[in-house]
């Protein structure tokens, strides 16, 4: 018996001590070859402020950025219910956010797009858990905006 916790507790720490650490895509870390000088929202301001808590994480070294780019966004939110249950109560709703957004250069157009994302979730009981939820995929949603603006501004920079 005392050799078995041993071997589990010996288990336990190289677990411990191999496991990896997340680093997200687009981490502080990194330093980028441009500058977001600036950045104009409009629509939603839920998700515009996560959009710009994300965007403002890019940092550069003092003055290695090569370009200065220009961001408008502009987003908005729709929440529709999807389906029924038999007493006429919403049982799954589905958030849409549409977003357009300019990345200019010396106020020269370099992209401009639209894109919509969505997701499908299901009515809670319990409405505090309903607007956690909700919440939760707003949060998802702004943050895949982020993370596709970056990348856009990534491609421009290869190009």
């Amino acid at each position: 018996m005392n050799k078995f916790i041993k071997v589990i507790i010996f288990s336990l720490l190289i677990c411990v001590s191999t496991a990896c650490s997340y680093d997200p895509i687009f981490s502080m870390k990194d330093n980028y070859e441009f500058k977001i000088e600036g950045i104009t929202l409009n629509g939603d301001k839920e998700i515009n402020s996560i959009i710009k808590r994300n965007l403002s994480l890019i940092k550069t070294d003092n003055e290695s950025y090569k370009k200065k780019y220009y961001i408008n966004v502009n987003t908005t939110k729709e929440k529709k219910i999807i389906s029924k249950d038999s007493e006429g109560d919403p049982s799954t709703f589905e958030i849409s956010i549409t977003t357009i957004y300019e990345i200019l250069d010396n106020q020269k157009l370099l992209l401009n797009r639209k894109f919509e994302n969505k997701n499908i979730y299901n009515n809670e009981s319990d409405k505090f858990k309903l607007k956690q939820s909700e919440k939760i995929i707003i949060e998802n949603l702004s943050e895949k905006i982020s993370d596709d603006i970056i990348s856009s501004i990534i491609n421009l920079n290869d190009n």
